[in-house]
């Protein structure tokens, strides 16, 4: 069985056999003296053919090469058999089978019945166009056959070998695609595994580390036995819901406002030793649920490094809003660092405050130095 026609073939079939079979009409229509019958049968078949072709260029399957190859050959069996009395139609009749037909070579050499089926229609050709030739008309005819043929097997040859190597490269183009969106997605979950530990299990071992001081030894024991569960789920290969652990579970609902989440960061730092004053907007924020995952959570690792480096007990924490979105500024009067200083490998700043604020299109900028305090600037759009 013939597969189906690839579309690239069709498409050089049809123009190739439009310009072909159009010129042949054109010689016929010039010839002059052509008897009346072959006009009377061969403008219909003409335009057989041509409706044929253009229905190859439309249509994968083979009827209409069927149908075509039978008015071509039929065509020029007619045209075959005046062509001793009216020369003149010999160039409508080598066109017709030399160009017309021969198109058919470029969509039919690509499988083995459809071999068979070219080299059936080239014979018929040769018996309906030769026989009444005379032999230099024969020979030349013929030559012309063949050449024209050739052509259009390789022609199609070359179209079947382009299209299959362009979709080769395609394949693995896709492929490469592939293991690249793979990779960015191990490395943005490793990035996000990374952050949650850093913002929930350190910040708890740290607490113990320093024996809790500052912290609440009921609020501690909560946020121990949550970030159990949490690293449970990461060891099982789950995923957190959600995506933190104790205090720092956020409302997933799209409207929640981001006031609740700012008392409870209140709440938090305060049982830990850190007051915070808070100013300016808040009761009234609404952020779509990662937007406002993510601002919140970089909002509470400012204030965790206060808390642990600025040798302060308290911060200030400014909420503005505009039409474009939210900005959130952090000062303390600690004792401040180099920003150029901080080490590549810290989550603190890296990850958990810029990287995580970028990821959600906003932006973070940190301002200190040695005993000026610090300030950090975290902007998210709406």
């Amino acid at each position: 069985m013939i597969r189906r026609l690839e579309p690239l073939l069709r498409t050089a079939a049809w123009v190739e056999g439009w310009v072909f079979t159009l010129s042949s009409l054109v010689c016929l229509a010039i010839a002059g003296d052509t008897p009346g019958y072959v006009l009377a049968i061969g403008l219909p078949l003409y335009a057989i053919v041509l409706g044929g072709y253009l229905m190859i260029g439309r249509l994968p399957g083979m009827l209409w090469v069927a149908i075509t190859t039978f008015a071509a050959l039929s065509l020029s069996y007619l045209l075959g058999s005046v062509v001793a009395e009216h020369p003149p139609l010999l160039s409508a009749l080598l066109l017709l089978s030399g160009g017309g037909i021969g198109a058919l070579a470029i969509v039919l050499q690509g499988s083995l019945p459809g071999r068979f089926y070219l080299a059936l229609a080239f014979l018929l050709n040769l018996v309906a166009a030769l026989p009444s030739l005379t032999s230099e008309e024969a020979v030349q005819a013929l030559t012309i056959f063949i050449v024209g043929w050739s052509v259009n097997v390789m022609v199609g040859i070359w179209i079947t070998d382009s299209v299959r190597r362009a979709r080769g490269r395609i394949a693995r183009l896709g492929t490469a695609h592939q293991a690249e969106r793979r990779a960015s997605e191990l490395e943005a979950q490793r990035r996000q595994s990374a952050r949650l530990l850093h913002d929930t299990v350190l910040a708890t071992l740290t607490l113990l580390a320093h024996s809790g001081r500052g912290a609440d030894p009921d609020a501690l024991r909560v946020q121990a036995s949550d970030d159990a569960v949490l690293l449970r789920q990461l060891r099982l290969g789950e995923t957190p819901t959600p995506r933190s652990s104790g205090t720092y579970n956020l409302r997933t609902d799209e409207l929640a406002p981001v006031a609740q989440s700012i008392k409870a960061l209140q709440q938090r730092f305060k049982r830990r030793g850190l007051d915070v004053h808070w100013h300016g907007s808040g009761g009234d924020i609404i952020l779509p649920p990662a937007v406002r995952s993510a601002f919140l959570l970089s909002l509470g690792e400012c204030l965790e490094n206060v808390r642990r480096h600025a040798q302060v007990d308290q911060a200030d924490v400014t909420i503005t809003q505009d039409a474009g979105g939210v900005r959130a500024m952090v000062t303390d009067s600690g004792v401040g660092f180099e920003t150029d200083g901080v080490e590549s490998g810290r989550l603190g700043i890296a990850e958990s405050v810029v990287a995580r604020i970028r990821d959600v299109g906003g932006n973070a900028r940190i301002f200190s130095a040695p005993g000026a305090g610090t300030t950090v600037v975290l902007e998210v759009p709406r």
